[in-house]
């Protein structure tokens, strides 16, 4: 068969980037469509932000199944179905009457279709395509999900336009009309069909990693791959989360418009891309040097966010916007990328899916806590101060891991 002009593996990594940008917009949608449910059913804020939390759970408890999945069956048919049901079930949210309602279809059947489309299946795929420069095509591949967050301003259009209901059938159209002829066209789970390429440091690209065939309870045993799950929990999960869920509202209550405050988490999710599309320093630097500073510095401009609100300075917020936006998208392709390095083999796909339900589970708790809290406290204060506290604890653990490859784990 004859090789391609480039090589495919980069094929693969433009399809998944698009897939990425596509099924995790429509899973953010809801820091757009948060406000607008509230005010309009005139629900609280915490049980309404539930339903971001319960499709973080859920998403993170088929993880590992989709991760499986995409290990034994073709990645054509799982994420062609996973693209179905996501873009099916945010465009049928704009039928819901009921809290229960977005319950179900956006907290329970979207979490399903964005985990068969998700980074799980799509980082288990590119493992097979690239042995080699984690950190790049880790970070390339999860700029798609930063790109999702620069559409939110895109949502206010449509929501202020053709109202909530309608702006939802339209997302969902689209997405879905995007992401199965994508997965068809283009998504192949192994290279041999290709013939190797030897990358310049003499490497073949779709060379195995390492010479031990890691398995979940192999992983689990060790002390390093629960410490990654425990940075996983605080920093892509708890952290991050909650970031991308209450980050339009509280632009909002500190007196910005809801374009405005859409435009700045625009500027964040830009931000995201360029932290995550410098990820592949870490393949370099190594990963403990790129994640740690990365999570001290993120830790650390939740002070500017406090600015901005005493001072209702759209100056400042899209400041934070940009330093938390970079920071908070650097570290977690680094952190996946290192846990790649120490535990690659043919299970991959269910140890990545681990990590992710390890995200997950932080990614559940702190939207609904955010909600909970200011509730209570009639403000975000008490949560941002937790944020931080577990940005920079997750880079101290990671400072203590300090992964790299050939490094057996422990």
């Amino acid at each position: 068969m004859r090789r391609p002009p480039i090589y495919y593996g980069w094929i693969v990594l433009a399809a998944g980037f698009i897939i990425m940008l596509l099924g995790y917009a429509v899973r953010n949608t809801f820091t757009v469509f948060y406000p607008v449910i509230v005010d309009d059913f005139g629900w609280a804020r915490g049980n309404t932000a539930i339903m971001y939390s319960l499709t973080m759970l859920c998403y993170g408890l088929v993880a590992p199944i989709a991760g499986s999945l995409v290990d034994r069956f073709s990645p054509r048919v799982v994420l062609s179905i996973g693209g179905l049901i996501v873009g099916g079930s945010i465009a049928l949210c704009g039928l819901a009457t009921e809290m229960w309602h977005f319950y179900v279809l956006y907290g329970v059947m979207v979490a399903i279709g964005l985990s068969l489309i998700g980074f799980t299946p799509l980082s288990t795929i590119l493992t097979h395509w690239f042995a080699h420069r984690k950190g790049l095509v880790f970070g390339l591949l999860a700029s798609g999900f930063g790109v999702s967050l620069v559409s939110a301003p895109v949502f206010q259009h449509l929501i202020s336009t053709y109202g909530w209901r309608l702006a939802y059938a339209i997302i969902g159209g689209t997405a879905t009309a995007i992401i199965i002829p994508l997965c068809i066209a283009f998504l192949r789970r192994s290279p041999d069909q290709y013939g190797p390429r030897v990358e310049d440091s003499g490497h073949s690209e779709n060379a195995v990693a390492g010479s031990k065939d890691w398995t979940l309870r192999a992983a689990l045993k060790t002390r390093t791959f629960k410490l990654f799950l425990l940075i996983a929990f605080c920093n892509m999960g708890f952290s991050q989360q909650i970031m991308v869920a209450h980050q339009v509202y509280f632009l909002r209550d500190i007196g910005l418009e809801p374009m405005v405050a859409a435009s700045v988490f625009s500027v964040f999710g830009i931000g995201f891309v360029v932290g995550t599309a410098s990820s592949g320093i870490s393949d370099r630097l190594g990963r403990h040097r790129v994640f740690v500073p990365g999570s001290f510095i993120a830790s650390a401009s939740v002070f500017i966010l406090f600015m901005a609100e005493a001072n209702q300075s759209v100056a400042l917020a899209t400041a934070f916007a940009i330093v938390a936006g970079f920071t908070l998208g650097i570290t977690p392709p680094t952190c996946f990328a290192a846990v790649a390095d120490c535990f690659h083999g043919r299970h991959y796909g269910t140890i990545q899916g681990t990590m992710i339900l390890s995200n997950a589970l932080g990614g559940a708790l702190g939207p609904w806590l955010g909600g909970f809290l200011h509730d209570v406290t009639g403000s975000y204060h008490s949560v941002l101060i937790v944020v931080q506290i577990l940005i920079a604890g997750a880079g101290v653990v990671m400072w203590f891991i300090k992964p790299r490859a050939g490094k057996t784990p422990r």
